[in-house]
């Protein structure tokens, strides 16, 4: 029998652990109120199992320690039955008291466990996106400002190796460069769950870098170091900076995966610091840097002849040079080719050197499927070079192909959203596609980030002179002079005063003269000058002068300019494209029908 030690209700029913009227435990007890009662803790022992641990039978004046598994009730002897009521009362007392203790210390651990499992779990996330910061030179000499730059751009690269990384290309985070803008707005800005952070500074053969890694939701530091080393170990460090970060990142590498991320393009410390030399000039874009930076790749390449990055970074180069000076594509752009390929037989996998080939191809040979295979191959290589896609978005243009350069210039600024380049080139698809009013509002978005970006603007000046916007051409293209170098105030004002009296027609010619003038002399100078064709031919063809827009047109085809790719796509040549010499030269060119 059981009974209530609270209100002393029996119950016959042993089955029973708690009381139906207050809840409370239910002790063995007498038949009888005169009986005392005996409360037992029972094993949890199945019936045959040895006991794992002492039953204590509790009376109000003994603790019994019994000498079998199964136990009898132990009488108090001559307790009375109040006395041993108030017993058990104590007793259940203190359980509860003890149970509650329990209780709270479980529940205090798991509290615990959890909020430092949580940090654990939070701290371990990984991440799958990152924007590494142009590191800040801190040596107090712009001559070391190669380093920093290049050191930025050779971590980019080694961690665009990592699948299922986002990593945003050079020209984005470079927009930032000099700038100080917090990580957290930096994430919501790019979309990037990390940032990187660099400070370099050298001093003789000295180098110092401090690197932080971010959260940029919570701006708490996952990760730094602070690495001092000798100049002459420049290329370990970058392999081993690439690996510790791809491990700060929580991100799980097989063994090749890993040897890509850490794997080196020379041996030769001199080497590599001549390479960043010539990137840092390349990516400047200015005739006198191009030249600087030929001969800092070449130099690359006399340290190591088997560097087959310096040999794409020459072929690079070379391949600009037309675009941005007096310097002849016959001369550059086979030098060009040649570097490109010298560089694939170095390295077949390199998928700089395949995209350097491409963008050659179709900018001097003309050779869009050759074009395309190579772009398509580089991509494949490294599906985040936004370079690529970008020259690939260019062939499809030219081709006429609207639909597929959209396509490869959306994923390139994917990539690479603050590049000028890629977002001027998506201007430009946009307008071909026949949405002029989205491409004026596509080049305006672009200028409020570049100001000073020539390009923009001259295209700008064609889609409002596309449109019969004749006033809002001339101001964007007086803009673009005033930021082209060389250009006098003079030339301007004088621009200015024929588009006042002659109109659109007036400007235009008053371009074309200032031209022509500025050629004269140049042969003055020397009588084997190269004289670009290209430009001439395009305010030719804006005068409706046909004679004359072929004339220079097939001038630039003979001296092989870069620029005649673009002779089916080109607005102001809509004019010409139903004359029969312009379906001759399409032809010429290669560019199908």
């Amino acid at each position: 029998m059981k009974r209530c030690p609270e209100c002393g209700r029996d119950y016959n029913d042993d089955s029973m652990s708690f009381c139906l009227d207050d809840g409370s435990e239910l002790l063995f007890g007498p038949a009888s109120m005169d009986e005392p009662a005996t409360a037992i803790l029972h094993s949890t022992a199945a019936p045959g199992e040895a006991l794992t641990q002492a039953q204590i039978h509790t009376t109000e004046q003994t603790a019994i320690f019994p000498s079998g598994a199964e136990a009898e009730p132990q009488s108090s002897g001559g307790l009375s039955e109040r006395q041993s009521l108030s017993a058990h009362r104590a007793a259940k007392s203190q359980s509860k008291r003890n149970k509650l203790i329990a209780i709270f210390g479980i529940a205090l651990l798991l509290l615990i466990g959890g909020f430092f499992g949580y940090r654990y779990v939070s701290s371990a996330k990984q991440i799958n996106s990152i924007a590494v910061m142009p590191f800040v030179n801190e040596s107090g000499n712009a001559d070391v400002e190669y380093l920093s730059d290049g050191m930025t751009e050779t971590l980019i690269s080694s961690l665009s190796n990592i699948p299922n990384l986002s990593v945003k290309a050079r020209s984005t985070v470079f927009y930032y460069k000099g700038k100080e803008t917090s990580p957290k707005k930096i994430g919501e800005e790019l979309k990037v769950q990390a940032v990187l952070l660099g400070r370099v500074s050298q001093r003789g053969d000295d180098l110092k870098l401090s690197l932080e890694l971010v959260n940029t939701e919570t701006q708490d530091v996952i990760w730094s170091e602070q690495y001092n080393r000798k100049q002459s170990d420049l290329v370990s460090l970058q392999s081993e900076i690439a690996k510790t970060v791809s491990d700060k990142l929580r991100l799980k590498l097989t063994a090749t995966e890993q040897e890509r991320v850490t794997k080196t393009k020379t041996a030769s410390s001199e080497a590599q610091q001549l390479y960043l030399k010539g990137r840092f000039h390349w990516n400047k874009r200015a005739a006198a840097d191009l030249q600087k930076a030929k001969e800092y790749f070449q130099q690359a390449i006399a340290a190591d002849p088997n560097y087959a990055l310096a040999y794409a970074g020459l072929a690079d180069t070379l391949a600009l040079m037309p675009y941005y000076g007096n310097f002849r594509p016959s001369e550059y752009m086979p030098m060009a080719k040649q570097s490109a390929q010298k560089a694939l037989e170095l390295d077949p996998n390199l998928a700089e050197a395949h995209a350097s080939l491409g963008q050659i191809l179709v900018n001097y040979d003309y050779d869009f499927k050759g074009a395309e295979k190579e772009l398509k191959r580089a991509i494949e290589l490294d599906p985040k070079y936004s370079s690529a896609y970008q020259w690939l978005s260019e062939v499809y243009y030219y081709l006429g192909n609207s639909d597929q350069a959209l396509s490869a210039i959306n994923k390139a600024l994917e990539l690479d959203p603050l590049s000028m380049i890629i977002n001027n080139n998506k201007g430009r698809i946009v307008e071909f596609g026949g949405k002029r009013d989205d491409a004026i509002a596509q080049f305006k978005k672009a200028i409020e980030l570049f100001p000073d970006a020539q390009g923009l603007r001259n295209n700008l000046s064609d889609v409002y002179e596309a449109k019969g916007m004749y006033s809002e051409a001339v101001e964007q293209r007086l803009i673009q002079l005033k930021l082209l170098f060389g250009v006098s105030p003079e030339n301007l004002k004088d621009l200015q005063l024929a588009y006042e009296k002659g109109g659109y027609k007036g400007f235009v010619q008053k371009q074309i003269d200032i031209q022509l003038d500025s050629q004269r002399s140049s042969l003055e100078k020397d009588k084997n000058a190269y004289l670009p064709a290209f430009r001439i031919a395009v305010d030719y063809a804006r005068l409706g002068d046909k004679d004359k827009a072929f004339e220079y047109l097939n001038k630039a085809y003979d001296q092989r300019e870069p620029q005649i790719a673009e002779l089916k796509i080109r607005l102001p040549f809509t004019s010409l494209r139903d004359d029969p010499r312009f379906k001759e030269l399409v032809r010429k060119v290669g560019i199908p029908e």
